[in-house]
């Protein structure tokens, strides 16, 4: 659906973003994750036609986007961070406006406009003026004109920003359903909206794309962590003398427990052996299981490695 070729854009001195490459499948759910600064904003305008590259191609279910940016654009349905609303209109005059603008017949235009206003669960305010409605109830409304002409792609920037914990569901809930039947690109900087929404990440730092990961595979991991009551002098030779066991570190600790950290070389799951070791040695076992990575560690990793 989306396919970028040694993408680069500058603003002067500043490199916005530096010679990306990236492909995203249909029906898939990407969080664009990054900073303030990062290059996401840059990278969605060029993606939605909006600004030109210095370098590089881009293409949206095979179209040229720099060639034929309006041909692109059919196929995309876009919610900026402000969603672009008139606020004396009410929900059913403005989605009749974008209609038109999507040029969309207007024999078509109820029956379109009808199943998007129940898409985003509106159907009992679509006659209310927009200025009446709270800011959750107003990015339903940004997304239904989003939809509106059933796009392929579905890019979304940070279309949670301000929102109470309440709002954040209703929309959670709403882009799940949405997901269904198109592919969506979701820019955000808050890590849980990405884990809870994504199957996969794209992390932007300094304009440079530093990971491109499914969530699922972040989880798989070589390495545990066992804890014990106290702490053994000996633990680390008999840890190490189990088969896939390539380095044990102890983890520092201001109490009387022993916290050590066990790296294997494989992705063989390591607790089983360390379990029975456990129990051979009667160790006082407190706790034992994989050190799966979250998403906030690896985020951390790369902005300190950055």
């Amino acid at each position: 659906m989306i396919t970028i070729q040694d993408l680069s854009k500058s603003y002067g001195n500043i490199h916005a973003i530096q010679e990306i490459n990236l492909q995203i499948g249909q029906g898939e759910i990407v969080g664009l994750l990054g900073p303030n600064g990062a290059g996401k904003t840059t990278l969605i305008k060029i993606l939605t036609g909006f600004l030109q590259p210095d370098q590089g191609q881009v293409f949206i279910d095979t179209v040229d986007v720099i060639k034929s940016p309006h041909l692109a654009q059919e196929k995309i349905g876009y919610l900026p961070e402000n969603a672009p609303l008139y606020p004396e209109l009410n929900v059913y005059e403005y989605l009749q406006m974008m209609a038109d603008l999507r040029h969309i017949p207007q024999i078509e235009q109820e029956s379109v406009i009808r199943e998007a206003i129940c898409a985003v669960k509106l159907e009992n305010d679509y006659s209310r003026p927009i200025k009446q409605l709270s800011k959750g109830m107003r990015q339903r409304v940004g997304l239904s004109q989003a939809i509106l002409h059933k796009p392929k792609l579905l890019i979304l920037d940070e279309p949670t920003v301000g929102l109470d914990p309440t709002q954040l569901v209703e929309i959670r809930s709403l882009l799940k359903n949405l997901a269904k039947n198109c592919t969506i690109l979701f820019s955000t900087h808050i890590l849980p909206e990405v884990e809870m929404l994504c199957d996969r990440v794209v992390i932007l730092l300094n304009g440079k794309l530093k990971a491109d990961a499914n969530l699922a595979d972040l989880a798989k991991t070589n390495h545990a962590i066992l804890i014990l009551d106290e702490q053994r002098p000996d633990i680390q030779k008999e840890l190490l003398s189990l088969k896939g066991v390539k380095a044990v570190e102890v983890q520092k600790t201001n109490g009387p427990f022993g916290i050590y950290q066990i790296q294997g070389n494989s992705e063989v799951d390591l607790t089983p052996q360390i379990y029975h070791l456990a129990i051979q040695k009667d160790w006082p076992v407190r706790e034992l299981r994989r050190d799966v990575p979250t998403l906030e560690s690896v985020f951390n990793d790369l902005a300190v490695a950055a």
